[in-house]
């Protein structure tokens, strides 16, 4: 059997909400539909780990000065200027994803998504920032960046729509 070409590690870091099958796969569909959305052709690797509001909460506050929870943070190795780096024969290694599933959960309930897609959507806007993309930049940017979602998104919702049909 050959070895997946895009590789999701997922760590679970709270007690608070189950990690099912169902979500792991969700996750994992979504990290590599942005990735192949985004013609990144390449073997990769991709960390996602989740956490509840108290273990985002601290990495907000270490690495962004907010001393608040969010929904997600993104460690991208790799600056908007650099080249990410692929290794002949190996993974490239993309960066860190990290959610709060506490937070997730508060959301989807806020805006009438199911748990599951709303946890995709913020796979698939961290795997956008891993890749370089910055809504923060500028109106265009982020205007740009929420047209891309939306587009993976969509592709995701149809693939979901044919798997249960």
């Amino acid at each position: 059997m050959p070895a997946a070409k895009h590789i999701v590690y997922l760590k679970n870091e709270q007690s608070k909400i189950a990690v099912t099958s169902q979500l792991r796969a969700a996750i994992r569909a979504a990290v590599r539909a942005a990735l192949k959305s985004e013609g990144f052709d390449y073997p990769t690797e991709v960390s996602v780990v989740l956490t509840d509001n108290e273990g985002i909460q601290a990495l907000n506050k270490e690495y962004r000065g907010k001393d608040s929870p969010t929904d997600v943070l993104s460690f991208p190795l790799y600056g908007p200027d650099e080249d990410i780096e692929i290794p002949e024969g190996g993974r490239a290694e993309l960066g860190d994803i990290v959610i709060s599933l506490e937070r997730a959960a508060v959301q989807a309930e806020e805006i009438g998504n199911t748990f599951e897609r709303e946890i995709m959507f913020l796979c698939v806007h961290s795997v956008l920032h891993l890749l370089g993309w910055d809504h923060e930049t500028s109106p265009e940017d982020e205007r740009a960046m929420i047209d891309r979602q939306k587009s993976i998104m969509a592709q995701l919702d149809r693939k979901v729509k044919t798997s249960k049909a």
